[in-house]
């Protein structure tokens, strides 16, 4: 699987291929791509969110516990929401506002998991003047297990 060199923070750099709000057709599946979670990119992460849990860095610690070795955090969903989509991709566009979500966990992420994300829109409707989407993304690890689920809500720029 392709890895791209480093992860794009310009989230306006292609605003002008992403798709508007009559482009986005619910039911239809959005485009994704494979990511190979690295134990990098979990440090990362944690040390962005402040997480210190030894379970996600103590090879030794994460051993010792019911899993049997280092895990991700669950709510490395956040990460995984960018890296498994492309720069294209509707989600990405700047002004889009968090109206609420809901996650399931199933089983954590581990380092070298290679990550499959299946996501499609749901509904689609404008309420006050402001435009929603339902949504809906489930992640697979290699072997085709549900790590987590997630149902989120978004308003679109105009």
């Amino acid at each position: 699987m392709a890895q791209p060199d480093a992860f794009e923070t310009d989230f306006w750099k292609d605003a002008n291929l992403r798709k508007v709000w009559d482009d986005i057709i619910p039911g239809e599946p959005r485009k994704t791509i494979s990511y190979t979670l690295t134990r990098e990119a979990i440090e990362l992460y944690c040390a962005a969110v402040g997480e210190t849990h030894p379970l996600y860095f103590d090879e030794d610690y994460a051993r010792t516990t019911r899993y049997g070795g280092l895990i991700a955090p669950p709510s490395i969903h956040i990460l995984l929401i960018f890296s498994c989509t492309p720069a294209d991709d509707w989600m990405r566009s700047p002004g889009t506002v968090n109206a609420g979500q809901s996650w399931s966990y199933n089983i954590p992420a581990r380092p070298g998991d290679v990550i499959r994300l299946e996501a499609r829109a749901l509904d689609k409707f404008i309420k006050r003047e402001r435009l929603f989407v339902v949504h809906d993304n489930v992640f697979f690890n290699r072997r085709g297990e549900v790590i987590c689920s997630g149902r989120g809500w978004t308003i679109r720029p105009m």
